[in-house]
């Protein structure tokens, strides 16, 4: 209802100042603050002042006057506060708000666009098991992905897979090339850590090798690599062998996030089918298009970018870069809007690609990248080359036993009385540790780096996973001693509910807040910021809380019962999707 009510807000708000000949270009429409008892807010009085010559108090009042809202279902009354105009909401808004959370099991999610969206993320290079240093690619770009797909979008999860590069071809030589007796045990008994220990050894010969052992070796690595480019299916094939059972294994690790993918899309296809070849002769028939120490590159100045694009070396073989633009035509030529997650080190690779693209003739508005910074531990920085670091498996299993530990020592202070089974305990474990990793990378503004903490992420009463699934879990124990069987998707069933009778602060308050998330679900898929859904679960579990300790449900009477039970349902629904499109489970008991 809020995003009804903030159109309403709009209308209004345009009409009064066209009346007043005043323009309608920024309406100022924002958030009161809290103590504020109003829903919005509008600051155009400031802008304004020079233009109407009063002060902005006077602008506001006159405004106000101007103001015609009999027509409006959701919006009550306009007031001013100082310079504010303040708009408060009508019963109906309270009444439909808890009736649809109350009553949808998919409240949050907006009407279909009609939108196909293609979010590429994670793509690391198949070269070994996924490390903690790039885990902020799967999880927000998941998360990415999911707020898209409740924002009505038709949304598609794409890996791109880097299978005809310099790191992949040192990858299959060094497969090829030594035997397992010269290679430490694998870490876990998985492909992608046993075949992960062929390309460290490889790594450490052409570092530390006899000099012509090493060129001989990169000799065999440029084989590879220029059968590739000249679309040699023996080597293609060659390099399948390694990469395929590599990307097996790191499905795996991500799948345990989870983030999981429609398409895995060969780099190697933009050769194999001509685009790539296609796309270097367009550019080099651009008037960008100049030849330079051996290569032939790209003059991006008119786009204020000073590194020219390198996009055909003087051997006549592609990059990743070429190959990549074929890749994003492919891309829009299949989908409407191409959203790729990308780490912090690759925005002037993100810059020249755009640039690239718009040269080509591309409509570059079809294309929006999500950059971010990347996650530390205090252990410092990692590496899969030299097989330092910590891999992504490592901190989810760590993860997990830490939660473990901390459940089993909540289990004699629990208010529900039921009887948790080894099984029990397992789940919510793995429900609240995995919850944790990924509720405190993505709950971050993406820009910002990380550095992962684990008394942070684990904190029960702290604002974290735990703590805003313990709130869902708090919602499905009142509602199943209410008689709903939540375990089994049992929904409440009460009829009409008088949402006049939700007259405590509280109350109003929590319908208030449930009212936002869809409004909060379409900014966070506006802007490719998961973490303003992250920030309104919290918002949403204090404003529960508050309501929880104030006004018992379960021993409330008549119609004041069913109203408060109806409220817990919409805070369940609204709880069990906001961490959904975040995509961190919600536990129905902890």
């Amino acid at each position: 209802m809020f995003r009804q009510f903030r159109s309403q807000v709009e209308s209004a708000l345009t009409d009064a100042l066209s009346a007043l000949d005043a323009p309608t270009d920024d309406l100022g429409v924002e958030e009161p603050p809290e103590d504020v008892d109003a829903v919005l807010a509008s600051s155009v009085a400031f802008r304004l002042a020079g233009e109407l010559g009063a002060a902005p108090p006077q602008v506001a009042a006159r405004l106000v006057d101007e103001l015609s809202l009999d027509e409006y279902e959701y919006v009550a009354d306009a007031t001013t506060q100082g310079p504010y105009v303040n708009f408060t909401p009508t019963d109906s808004y309270l009444a439909d708000t808890l009736d649809a959370a109350a009553t949808d099991e998919e409240y949050g999610r907006l009407p279909d666009t009609g939108k196909s969206v293609v979010v590429e993320h994670t793509s690391a290079n198949p070269t070994g098991p996924v490390h903690v240093g790039r885990a902020r690619n799967p999880i927000l770009g998941d998360a990415v992905a999911r707020v898209l797909d409740y924002a009505g979008n038709d949304v598609e999860r794409h890996y791109y897979v880097n299978d005809a590069g310099r790191q992949v071809a040192v990858f299959t030589w060094a497969y090829e090339t030594f035997d397992e007796s010269d290679l430490p045990e694998p870490e876990r008994d998985r492909a992608d850590y046993d075949l992960v220990r062929y390309y460290r050894k490889g790594n450490q010969f052409l570092e530390e090798g006899d000099a012509d052992a090493v060129a001989d070796a990169e000799a065999e690595i440029e084989a590879i690599m220029r059968g590739l480019e000249e679309g040699d299916e023996e080597a293609f094939e060659r390099v399948e062998v390694v990469v395929d059972q590599v990307l097996g294994g790191m499905r795996q690790s991500l799948a345990r996030l989870p983030a999981v993918f429609d398409e895995f899309v060969k780099e190697s296809r933009f050769m194999r089918d001509g685009s790539a070849d296609e796309l270097v002769e367009r550019l080099k028939n651009s008037d960008q298009a100049v030849y330079e120490e051996d290569a032939w590159q790209l003059d991006l100045t008119d786009w204020d970018i000073e590194k020219k694009l390198v996009f055909l070396r003087s051997d006549g073989t592609t990059l990743y870069t070429t190959r990549d633009l074929a890749h994003h035509e492919w891309k829009f030529t299949n989908y409407d809007e191409a959203v790729t997650v990308l780490g912090e080190d690759h925005k002037l690779q993100a810059e020249q690609l755009n640039a690239a693209l718009e040269l080509l003739g591309n409509d570059i508005g079809q294309l929006r990248h999500a950059i971010y910074s990347y996650v530390n531990l205090p252990e410092g920085k990692m590496s899969t080359r030299k097989g330092t670091g910590v891999d992504l498996d490592d901190l989810l299993d760590e993860s997990i036993a830490r939660a473990r530990e901390e459940v089993e020592s909540r289990l004699d202070s629990r208010i529900r009385d039921d009887d948790l089974t080894e099984k029990d305990i397992e789940r919510i474990a793995r429900q609240v540790g995995i919850g944790a990793v990924r509720y405190d990378i993505v709950s971050k503004q993406p820009t910002k780096a990380i550095t992962f903490e684990w008394d942070r992420a684990l904190d029960f009463e702290a604002q974290s996973a735990p703590y805003v699934q313990y709130i869902h879990a708090r919602c499905c124990g009142i509602l199943t001693e209410a008689g709903v069987n939540v375990a089994e998707g049992q929904s409440l069933n009460l009829g009409t509910i008088d949402a006049d009778l939700l007259d405590a602060p509280e109350e109003r308050a929590l319908v208030r807040t449930l009212a936002r998330f869809p409004a909060v679900i379409e900014e966070a898929a506006e802007d490719l910021e998961p973490h303003v859904v992250a920030t309104y679960t919290r918002e949403l579990a204090e404003t529960f809380n508050a309501f929880y300790r104030e006004c018992p449900v379960l021993t409330a009477k008549g119609e004041k019962r069913d109203a408060r039970l109806a409220l817990v349902a919409g805070a369940r629904h609204s709880v069990a999707n906001a961490l959904d499109a975040l995509g961190v489970e919600a536990p129905t008991s902890m």
